[in-house]
């Protein structure tokens, strides 16, 4: 399994809104990296759902359930997309100041690649910030 941290702003695509829709095709990268993210995306994968510019904090868990295909919000064939669905909510949102204070959460993509869209997480990561959200 692997796992990664995904960020959308809330009045584009908010957690309450991915909850409401059930399951989404996570669109709008256009960036190199985050792609090549996205396309390591496997099903089953776990994905944690950051608030970014408003809130600034992870509200939730999800999950891939469709692996990476050609964005059909363009035809520019560089550009994919993966399906989520959402799993849970964490109890307390875990803020960006929160991680940025954890020691072994210093050199995640979130704090050293500030602009990164889609990341992958290692196990251990993952599992701190659900452990801080708990």
């Amino acid at each position: 399994m692997n796992y990664f941290l995904v960020k959308s702003e809330p009045f584009k695509y908010s957690w309450d809104q991915f909850n409401k829709d059930g399951r989404t095709f996570w669109d709008g990268v256009r960036n190199y990296q985050a792609r090549n993210n996205l396309k390591e995306m496997k099903e089953g994968d776990l994905v944690l759902f950051y608030h970014s510019n408003e809130g600034k904090n992870v509200v939730g868990v999800a999950k891939v359930v469709k692996e990476h295909y050609q964005d059909p919000t363009t035809d520019n064939a560089n550009w994919v997309v993966v399906d989520l669905v959402p799993v849970e909510s964490l109890k307390n949102p875990v803020t960006l100041e929160q991680i940025k204070a954890e020691e072994s959460l210093v050199n995640i993509s979130l704090v050293r690649q500030g602009r990164l869209s889609v990341m992958q997480l290692k196990a251990e990561e993952f599992d701190k910030i659900l452990e801080m959200g708990s």
